[in-house]
């Protein structure tokens, strides 16, 4: 059962299944699915009685969440726990979505599943708090952290850039915070190749497509395969103040889920030719 299923990664997994023939999924309409009501909740769990749930539902606004604190920690923390309650009731497998901003991202090394966690935004931080509570409450859980996601469907960075790529001549592109991209659709297939594998090797993960790039080359990449003519000035992080602060350095590690789950993880840019030849066909 998917939570979420009408977000960014809720319609990646519905296409996913499509294509693949994982056919088992259900996706309540979202008013029948309040992560924040515990009640109705309840009678969903009663109803399915679900082997494994994914929650993809999440407050993502990372600037507003600065000034909108309580909502964010709803969604993130409480939302995440009332489902995690409702798992270990129902002897059901979590599979939980988390992101990368749970670090500070001040140092240039692969993060770990292991190291250190520490939010430097609301976000990140309500995000992590939504980690930890689900941890005390059960343990059959996947929690995967990803990053800079994007695909075809909703609001992302890769569908912005084409679309101010149609519209501007020149832009101004932060060069300083360094990632990696994650299309939606590989991350849908790794999350249904954890379920095919009915493997107990609970905890924590890292997924995002494999190499390294900034917000700068990230947005080059783009105007290049959309076939943009788009002057791209890389700039510093602080000629673009936001309200969040966001780690300069986030890439992280996915060898413990590579081998875990034998996966095989695509590079960043080829995943990305893909996503934008179906968005501009």
């Amino acid at each position: 059962m998917v939570f979420g299923a009408s977000g960014q990664l809720g319609q990646c997994l519905a296409t996913t299944a499509k294509v693949t023939g994982f056919s088992n999924l259900i996706y309540p309409d979202e008013s029948e699915a309040n992560i924040l009501d515990l009640l109705v909740l309840d009678k969903l769990f009663q109803q399915y009685r679900p082997r494994y749930i994914i929650n993809c539902a999440a407050y993502t606004a990372v600037d507003k969440a600065e000034s909108d604190i309580e909502t964010a920690r709803k969604v993130n923390r409480e939302g995440a726990e009332n489902l995690a309650k409702l798992c270990a009731r129902y002897n059901t497998t979590f599979i939980h979505i988390s992101t990368d901003f749970v670090f500070e991202g001040n140092e240039v090394k692969l993060l770990t599943e292991d190291d250190e966690t520490k939010p430097i935004n609301v976000y990140g931080l309500t995000k992590l708090e939504g980690e930890q509570a689900i941890a005390s409450q059960m343990e059959k859980y996947f929690i995967i952290r990803t990053s800079w996601l994007y695909s075809e469907f909703g609001n992302n960075y890769v569908k912005t850039m084409l679309k101010l790529g149609a519209e501007r001549d020149e832009l101004n592109i932060i060069a300083d915070q360094i990632g990696t991209p994650t299309y939606g659709i590989d991350l849908a297939d790794a999350i249904l190749n954890i379920i095919a594998a009915d493997n107990q090797a609970y905890g924590i993960y890292h997924y995002s497509n494999e190499g390294v790039t900034s917000w700068y080359d990230f947005a080059k990449n783009i105007f290049d395969i959309g076939g943009f003519s788009v002057k791209v000035n890389p700039i510093h992080t602080h000629q673009y103040p936001t309200p969040a602060i966001r780690p300069k350095f986030s890439v992280m590690d996915k060898s413990k889920i590579k081998s875990t789950f034998s996966l095989t993880i695509p590079y960043w840019r080829d995943s990305l030719q893909t996503c934008i030849k179906i968005l501009l066909q």
